[in-house]
């Protein structure tokens, strides 16, 4: 309903000034104490609240799951452990788990994955992170295609790849070290690349810093880049360049 619709109907009685409230976006969210979980950003942004696991308990996220469960809301949370996992799988039986990635998820609600969204990696120790962002874009309604272990090492295991990156709306090039995967790609392809550094390798990369800053300084065009080890940024970016022109 448009702003003008609502406003007529408070005027003559057929809604209430909080329901109103609600469906212009004043409120719509439950607040928990510990949390206030936003009901209405699936419709101000076309996906829906996110639990972000890491550093919350177990109770506190079992109660977000509950609440967001009663309200109709499908379950995504990302950066949640092995025992997390373990203890909420008991009160929420259909409740499922991505390892590599951290994910937990439950999704009721299905609908047909759209476009195609390639995430690839400069190495297997970088697959956790591109695990993040393809289960997240799976989770959004994506196609999603992996490529894992594609490194500038041996660019051969790129190219041999070239009908794939070609298909792609957008890639997500997910690399360590010194980062450069998302460089090379972005020299290949006309999709834009959003480019994920890891806190993967030795010393001197200071933990994904020399990373970031490669990618940062790409020569090559078309190429966002989004902060260390963020998956799931990457993924939510992806996936709006990738339904662009749908209604959500």
């Amino acid at each position: 309903m448009g702003k003008r619709e609502i406003l007529e109907m408070v005027k003559d009685g057929s809604i209430s000034i909080d329901d109103a409230l609600k469906e212009l976006g004043g409120e719509g969210y439950n607040d928990l104490g510990y949390s206030k979980i936003d009901y209405d950003r699936k419709r101000r942004k076309g996906y829906p609240e996110v639990i972000f696991c890491q550093g919350k308990s177990i109770e506190h996220v079992r109660g977000i799951i509950k609440d967001m469960l009663e309200h109709g809301e499908d379950i995504l949370g990302t950066r949640a452990d092995r025992t997390m996992y373990d203890e909420l799988k008991r009160d929420f039986p259909d409740l499922k788990y991505n390892e590599d990635g951290r994910i937990i998820y439950l999704k009721r609600s299905h609908s047909q994955p759209v476009g195609r969204i390639l995430v690839a990696t400069g190495g297997t120790s970088d697959i956790p992170v591109a695990e993040e962002a393809a289960c997240v874009a799976e989770f959004f309604g994506n196609n999603v295609g992996r490529l894992y272990d594609v490194g500038v090492a041996g660019l051969h295991r790129l190219l041999s790849h070239m009908d794939e990156l070609r298909r792609a709306k957008v890639i997500i090039a997910v690399a360590g070290m010194e980062g450069a995967l998302a460089s090379v790609v972005a020299g290949l392809v006309s999709c834009p690349v959003i480019a994920v550094p890891t806190s993967v390798g030795y010393g001197a990369n200071f933990h994904g810093l020399s990373a970031l800053l490669t990618m940062l300084n790409s020569c090559a065009s078309g190429v966002a880049v989004v902060n260390i080890d963020n998956g799931f940024g990457a993924a939510y970016i992806a996936s709006i360049i990738n339904r662009m022109g749908e209604k959500i």
